[in-house]
C-alpha cells in the first residue's frame, strides 16, 4: 500500500519522503524513523517537512497484535498520536489508512458513519488511531502485484499455492471487499490532494467471501480452482477472533471521488495486466 501511494506520487511529480524502519525504500527519500518512537517520529517530519502524511504505517499482523498488545498499541496508537502532533506542528494534512476490522461482522457492508466495535485487538488499535488524523481511509483485504516487506498479500499466496499444484484451505464464511492497492493508492492520493477530511471506505467494489474470491482469481489466472478446499472459520486456529463480515461499502466514495473503486472482476484484470 505505502509503495504504491509512493510510486503514484512520483508519477505525479509530487516530492516523496518514504518513512522506514530497516530497509531503504525503492521509490521516494528515504526517512528512517521507529513508529514506537515520538521523538524519531517528529524528526523525520521535521527533516522532510511535508505539506501531507499519508500514514500506512502498523504492526498488521493481526493474532501478532492479540499476543503483544502493548505493542499493538504502542504502535498503531501512540504511534499515530505521536506522528498526528508533529505534523500539526508542521502545519501537515494527515491522511491514516484504517481496516474494516474496526466493526465487528454482524451485518456487512458498512458505511463510514456506522457504529463501530472491534472484535480483534487489531481492530481496536486501528480505530483509537483514526481520532487523530484529518482523513482516515478504511479498506480491507488489501493485494496487488508485489510483495510487502516480508509478508507475502492474499492474492499472491493463492497464486504461488495454485501455481505449484498446492491444495488450500479457504473460509466460505467469512465476507470481505477485496483492494487491489493500485486502487486504493488512487483514492487515497485523490483524497490526500483534495484534503478531504473525515471518514471514506476505500475498498474494492465487490463483497465476496474469501473462498468465492479465490476462486474468480483463479478462474482470471487461468488456474486450477479445484484445489481451492472450503472451510468455516470456526476450523481455523486463530489467536484473535475476526469479523465474519465485515465488507464495506464503498458508495460515498464512487459519489465523491474521480478515482472509482473496482467491481472485482476489473480488479482481477488490472492485478493480471501488473504481473503478466
Amino acid at each position: 500500500m505505502g509503495s504504491k501511494v509512493a510510486e503514484l506520487a512520483t508519477r505525479r511529480s509530487h516530492e516523496v519522503f518514504s518513512g522506514y524502519a530497516e530497509h531503504p525504500p525503492e521509490l521516494g527519500e528515504g526517512i528512517k524513523y521507529d513508529l514506537t518512537d515520538a521523538k524519531s517520529i517528529a524528526r523525520a517530519i521535521r527533516t522532510s517537512e511535508p505539506d501531507i502524511i499519508i500514514h500506512t504505517a502498523a504492526l498488521t499482523d493481526v493474532d501478532r497484535c492479540e499476543i503483544d498488545k502493548d505493542l499493538a498499541f504502542k504502535a498503531n496508537v501512540l504511534g499515530t498520536k505521536a506522528l498526528a502532533e508533529a505534523a500539526k506542528v508542521a502545519g501537515a494534512f494527515t491522511l491514516y489508512t484504517s481496516t474494516d476490522y474496526v466493526f465487528d461482522g454482524s451485518k456487512g457492508m458498512y458505511k463510514e458513519e456506522d457504529p463501530t466495535n472491534p472484535m480483534n485487538y487489531y481492530g481496536l488499535s486501528k480505530l483509537l488511531g483514526e481520532a487523530y488524523c484529518d482523513s482516515v481511509a478504511r479498506a480491507c483485504v488489501i493485494y496487488g502485484a508485489k510483495p510487502a516487506r516480508g509478508k507475502i498479500n492474499f492474492a499472491l499466496w493463492i497464486i504461488e499455492s495454485l501455481v505449484k499444484g498446492q491444495r488450500i484451505k479457504l473460509v466460505t464464511d467469512q465476507y470481505v471487499t477485496p483492494t487491489l492497492n493500485t486502487n486504493l493508492a488512487e483514492m487515497v492520493l485523490e483524497v490526500a490532494e483534495r484534503k478531504l477530511p473525515g471518514i471514506y471506505h476505500l475498498a474494492g467494489a465487490t463483497r465476496v467471501s474469501r473462498y468465492d474470491y479465490a476462486v474468480d482469481l483463479a478462474r482470471a489466472f487461468g488456474l486450477d480452482g479445484d484445489l481451492i478446499t472450503k472451510s468455516k472459520t470456526w476450523e481455523m486456529k486463530w489467536a484473535a477472533l475476526r469479523p465474519l463480515d465485515s465488507s464495506l461499502d464503498t458508495s460515498k466514495a464512487a459519489a465523491h471521488l474521480t478515482a472509482k473503486p473496482l467491481p472485482l472482476g476489473e480488479a482481477l484484470k488490472a492485478l493480471r495486466s501488473e504481473l503478466c
